[in-house]
């Protein structure tokens, strides 16, 4: 799949999942050095907010809407994916009061990468997760799923909302 970024065309490692395919379960790294577990099945509907680096201006933005958003959605479990280490997790928690996200990191072994096909193969960021947003529902099924078709440009927030509303 190809994507750009400030106008050029970056690749992405892999091959994204489809919708209503079995989301894999993925051993995460949260801000406490603790295992997350994401995907699969689970006993809430998970939303899996991917960005390259809670650092990135776009990437905090996304981050505190989902923050902000989780609050108002039930039956819901929402994750911030990205390759960050849990000291910048931990200090973006701080500075963000972002207390209704958990945040995790595949800075590992990026097998969240790999095995949901979102890491960036080319690009000054090769290496690190694309931009993206995911729903998995509680049998393990992605339900709705949006690569940005610019690495720069926020999601549809609105469309992923409106995904929950109709569950």
């Amino acid at each position: 799949m190809t994507i750009s970024f400030q106008g050029e065309k970056v690749f992405l490692k892999g091959k994204p999942l489809k919708v209503g395919e079995n989301a894999p379960e993925i051993t995460l790294v949260s801000k406490d050095f603790s295992e997350i577990k994401v995907g699969g099945k689970q006993d809430k509907i998970q939303i899996i907010s991917v960005v390259p680096s809670l650092d990135g201006s776009v990437c905090s933005i996304q981050a505190k809407r989902f923050n902000q958003e989780a609050t108002k959605l039930k039956d819901c479990i929402v994750y911030i994916v990205s390759i960050d280490t849990p000291f910048a997790m931990e200090r973006f928690c701080l500075d963000a009061n972002a207390k209704n996200i958990i945040v995790a990191s595949d800075f590992i072994d990026k097998t969240f990468g790999e095995k949901y096909g979102l890491i960036l193969a080319n690009s000054f960021l090769k290496g690190m997760l694309t931009r993206a947003v995911l729903i998995i529902d509680k049998e393990g099924k992605l339900i709705y799923q949006e690569i940005c078709e610019e690495l720069g440009h926020e999601p549809n927030y609105q469309a992923a909302l409106n995904k929950i509303n109709t569950l």
